[in-house]
C-alpha cells in the first residue's frame, strides 16, 4: 500500500500521473468521481480552474496536506482555511506565463484588424475589406495592469512591436521593470494615457470590476480593452454600455465570471467585444509545464517537505 495518495481532479497529462507514481510511494487519484468518498484520505490535491477547494472540501479532507493549483490564479482556493489547517497552497505561475502573454498579444492583434469578424464574413461567401479597416500597433500607448511574470512578458512583446509601454503594479519592485523598459504610473495614469489596456491581475476584493463604469469614464476616448486574468475583473453591463457609447472601440475577452459564459450572453453577440473560452493557457507547451511543475512540488513536498512556489499562508 502506497504511502501517500494524491487526487488530481481537474485534466492534465498523463505524464503528472507517472510522475507521482514513480516516486513509488504516491498512488494518485483522477478526475471529479473520487472527491467526495476519497477525499478524507488523500494528502495532496492538484487542481486547475474547474475544481473548487473551499472551506468545506478542507475540512472534509481531514489528511490533506497540500494543494497545488496547476496553473497562476488561486481564486478557487479558499488560502485562509487552507492556512488554519497547516496545508500549504501553491501554484505554477511561472509555467503558463508565455502561453498567456502570447494569447495576450494574439487578441490584441484580432481586435485591432477585425479578425474573428472577417473570417466569419468569408465563411458566409462575402468580400467585405472596406468593413474592416483597423489599425496598427505600432505607436500606440499600452497600459499594463499587473506586472507579475505575464503582465511582464507582455509589456516586453508588445514593446517588440514598437508599442509605447505604461504600467501599474502596487507589488512588483520598479527594479524589477525598469530594465524592461516599462514607465510606472498609478492607474489614473493607465486610464488617462492608455490606447490599450492590457489585464493582468488576481482576483480580490479590490480588482473585482475594476474595469467598470467609474473606471471606464476616466479612459481615454476609443480606448481597447484585453482581459486575460479573470472574468470578475471587468463588469460586463459597464464594458458593454462603453462600447456602445464609442467610448471604448472594442473589446477582447479570455475569460468570464461565471464560467462557462451563459449562452444568452450578450457579450457573445456583441460585433465589436471578441470572445474565447479561457485559452490563456491553452498550448501543449503550457500544458505539459502546469502538469510536469504541479507534479514535481507536489511528489517533493510529500516526499521531502521542500516547498515551491507557496501562495498565502
Amino acid at each position: 500500500m502506497s504511502e501517500f495518495r494524491v487526487l488530481i481532479s481537474d485534466p492534465l497529462p498523463a505524464m503528472v500521473r507517472e510522475i507521482l507514481e514513480a516516486s513509488g510511494r504516491i498512488e494518485v487519484l483522477e478526475g471529479q468521481g473520487p472527491i467526495e468518498t476519497d477525499l478524507p484520505s488523500v494528502h495532496g490535491w492538484i487542481v486547475r480552474s474547474g475544481t473548487t477547494v473551499d472551506a468545506a472540501s478542507i475540512e472534509r479532507a481531514s489528511s490533506l496536506r497540500v494543494v497545488c493549483r496547476a496553473g497562476a490564479g488561486v481564486d478557487n482556493v479558499d488560502i485562509p482555511a487552507a492556512t488554519a489547517r497547516d496545508i500549504v497552497v501553491m501554484n505554477t505561475a511561472d509555467a503558463n506565463a508565455n502561453a498567456a502573454a502570447e494569447q495576450s498579444i494574439a487578441l490584441m492583434f484580432a481586435l485591432a484588424r477585425h479578425l474573428p469578424y472577417a473570417h466569419r464574413s468569408m465563411v458566409e461567401g462575402r468580400w467585405d475589406r472596406k468593413a474592416y479597416v483597423g489599425v496598427e500597433l505600432q505607436g500606440k500607448t499600452l497600459g499594463v495592469v499587473g506586472l507579475g511574470k505575464i503582465g511582464r512578458s507582455v509589456a516586453t512583446k508588445a514593446a517588440g512591436l514598437g508599442m509605447n509601454v505604461i504600467g501599474f503594479d502596487p507589488i512588483t519592485p520598479e527594479d524589477v521593470t525598469a530594465p524592461l523598459g516599462i514607465t510606472r504610473v498609478d492607474l489614473d495614469g493607465i486610464w488617462s494615457a492608455a490606447d490599450w489596456i492590457s489585464l493582468h491581475v488576481p482576483m480580490n476584493d479590490a480588482t473585482r470590476h475594476l474595469i467598470g463604469a467609474d473606471n471606464l469614464a476616466r479612459c481615454r476616448d476609443g480606448v481597447r480593452i484585453v482581459n486575460c486574468a479573470r472574468g470578475g475583473v471587468v463588469d460586463p453591463e459597464a464594458l458593454i454600455a462603453a462600447v456602445d457609447s464609442g467610448k471604448v472601440a472594442g473589446a477582447a475577452l479570455d475569460v468570464f465570471d461565471p464560467e462557462p459564459l451563459a449562452e444568452d450572453s450578450p457579450l457573445r453577440s456583441h460585433d465589436r467585444i471578441i470572445c474565447v473560452p479561457h485559452l490563456g493557457a491553452s498550448t501543449e507547451e503550457a500544458q505539459r509545464n502546469v502538469g510536469v511543475m504541479s507534479a514535481e512540488q507536489v511528489r517533493d513536498y510529500l516526499l521531502d517537505g521542500e516547498i515551491r512556489n507557496r501562495v498565502g499562508g
